[in-house]
């Protein structure tokens, strides 16, 4: 590699959770459960749901402004904007191109990804390709989920696992030496296999009776989250050349705090370098890795210069990875 390999490289984060917090306590009083259940099952002891008439694609621009405001940035100075949702506003437009128009962004451009809880890393790989074939300086990337609305509240097995909420990563062009010191994204990986679609869908769309519910097969997700991710963790660092020594933090996908903790075993890291956020927010599927970037930068976690890698695994089934510095 030469002196001017490009990187993109992160200049700003943000999140936006909305105001109702939602405690486990409250699913006793419809379901067969308890707040100990819950906890022994999945970690999570909160969420946030949205409000009546509060949309994806207005988290998202909360969100997206909190990113510029701590990048110092205008909306003006971002060339394109991707976000990452299974849950948009309406079948079409995308929910990019409303918060386009809520920051007043009159140029670039704007699209969804749709690759469900890993929709921000692989929305993130394809930011970073953007940037790196010089299509673009500088890219807002949104995570941002609304999965109340397609929750099936008499199901206890996937209701009480999900939240609501939004976050947002600007990345723009730099460059470094083309070594594993390098600011920035490093390496990514993709991966999926549609033969897994029957272990975590909706059961609802376009071509199908209404918006439909999420239905889950708890154990094989697990089953597979977990080889899956250590998996694609450890492609994705060995592409930069980086092992577990070098890395600060994971961020990973907060599905399940019990997920998170055998994957982190999986890639030989203990829990004191991963940042969880799951016991208070959920899965908040694609939102997740942003507001949790955010959340531990906001605590004091995350550092420049710090290695981070993130993973995530969702329906489809997608998952993929993202090694990056800080």
């Amino acid at each position: 590699m030469t002196q001017d390999t490009v990187r993109a490289v992160v200049r700003g984060v943000g999140h936006y959770l909305p105001a109702r917090v939602v405690p486990n306590s409250e699913f006793e009083k419809t379901l067969d459960t308890t707040d100990e259940w819950i906890k022994a099952r999945s970690g999570i002891e909160r969420r946030n749901f949205a409000a009546e008439g509060e949309t994806t694609s207005q988290m998202a621009a909360a969100a997206a402004k909190n990113a510029l405001k701590m990048a110092g940035l205008e909306a003006s100075d971002i060339d394109a904007l991707i976000v990452a949702t299974s849950t948009p506003d309406l079948t079409f437009p995308s929910a990019a191109t409303m918060v386009q128009a809520a920051l007043g962004m009159k140029s670039g451009f704007a699209f969804d990804i749709q690759a469900v809880c890993a929709g921000f890393v692989f929305a993130l790989a394809n930011a970073n390709a953007l940037v790196i074939s010089g299509q673009a300086e500088r890219v807002l990337v949104i995570g941002a989920e609304t999965f109340s609305r397609i929750m099936d509240w008499t199901d206890r097995g996937t209701c009480v696992l999900f939240g609501d909420g939004a976050g947002a990563l600007i990345i723009e062009r730099s460059t470094g030496d083309g070594t594993k010191a390098d600011r920035g994204i490093l390496a990514t990986d993709l991966n999926s296999d549609g033969s897994y679609r029957d272990i975590l869908y909706v059961d609802g769309g376009v071509n199908a009776p209404g918006a439909g519910k999420l239905r889950m097969e708890g154990k094989e997700v697990f089953r597979h989250a977990v080889e899956k991710l250590a998996a694609t963790a450890h492609t994705a660092m060995a592409k930069c050349d980086v092992t577990a020594d070098d890395v600060a933090w994971v961020v990973p996908h907060q599905a399940n705090l019990r997920i998170i903790k055998a994957t982190a075993t999986k890639m030989g890291l203990p829990m004191e370098r991963v940042v969880v956020t799951v016991p208070d927010h959920g899965n908040t599927s694609a939102a997740s890795i942003p507001l949790a970037l955010s959340v531990g930068v906001e605590r004091g976690q995350i550092k420049a210069g710090d290695l981070l890698v993130t993973e995530a695994i969702g329906g489809g089934l997608a998952w993929g990875s993202v090694v990056l510095r800080w």
